[in-house]
């Protein structure tokens, strides 16, 4: 008799599986895995992960977008989701849907009043990322990107404890205050042996409505420059468009709305250097 049917007959029931053999299972079957890091708050790291993970679902591939920002989950109000999430034909938790090819996990659809503080210690956000990994019936994805909080604390650490082939998209703004926070999230990679797919400076530049003239509210360029210095891809710019705060807030799709906008355009060149150099 073996030591799994021993288990079996003393409890009378199959053991519980290991959670971290559910979490390999489960990456097995995504290809490409990013983790969306900033260095610091403000910069605007879940408007590009949302709008990201939009993008690259527009242009046929299958995307999971996994919510780890426990403290600050906005994805599921950005991308207008509602209710809790069920259960699969697995016995599984089945994410919820936002299009053919998106689908999408946040702590906050676990929750049922979505207003109540989350205070949770390291072990318990190390449990619950575990969870969203090998509990979840993702089933075959071209991508996974995965909205971490701000800085380099519990969340990134386990994403890079538990998924070894996750690669980080750092999202910065161009002024110095953030870049010097961006350049502690390079070391934080390096340090933990993640590979750094490439930089994203959001909030890049502003287009009057009046006049046509750029205008560089928070500067430009400081991303780009930073990526070069660092020897890092510069996945590219992404302009100030207040449209994007006020379809967040309302749960619209930016990019469906405003198709022909310069936001739209930079998200897709993007999405289309990411699949490019994912193929190399």
């Amino acid at each position: 008799m073996t030591n799994s049917q021993k288990a079996t007959n003393i409890a009378g029931k199959m053991p519980e599986p290991d959670p971290d053999e559910l979490a390999k299972q489960s990456l097995t079957r995504i290809k490409n895995k990013f983790i969306i890091m900033s260095g610091k708050g403000g910069v605007g790291k879940t408007s590009v992960s949302a709008n990201l993970a939009m993008a690259l679902a527009s242009r046929g591939f299958k995307v999971g977008l996994m919510d780890v920002d426990v403290h600050g989950p906005d994805i599921p109000r950005m991308l207008g989701l509602k209710g809790m999430l069920g259960a699969s034909r697995n016995h599984k938790i089945a994410p919820m849907p936002y299009s053919k090819n998106l689908s999408v996990v946040s702590v906050e659809s676990l929750m049922q009043d979505r207003d109540k503080a989350i205070i949770w210690r390291g072990p318990l956000k190390h449990s619950a990322i575990r969870q969203f990994i090998g509990d979840v019936d993702w089933g075959e994805l071209d991508f996974l990107l995965i909205d971490s909080p701000p800085g380099t604390g519990d969340e990134p650490l386990t994403i890079a404890q538990l998924i070894n082939d996750a690669k980080a998209i750092i999202v910065t703004t161009p002024q110095e205050v953030a870049l010097a926070d961006v350049r502690k999230s390079i070391d934080f990679c390096r340090t933990v042996k993640m590979e750094i797919f490439g930089l994203v400076e959001n909030m890049s530049g502003y287009t009057c409505p009046h006049c046509d003239e750029p205008i560089d509210i928070f500067g430009s360029g400081g991303g780009e420059k930073t990526a070069s210095l660092s020897k890092l891809n510069f996945l590219g710019k992404i302009p100030i468009d207040p449209n994007v705060v006020k379809c967040g807030d309302s749960g619209i799709s930016y990019q469906e709305k405003y198709t022909d906008s310069a936001v739209t355009k930079a998200f897709t060149k993007i999405a289309d250097k990411m699949a490019e150099l994912c193929k190399a």
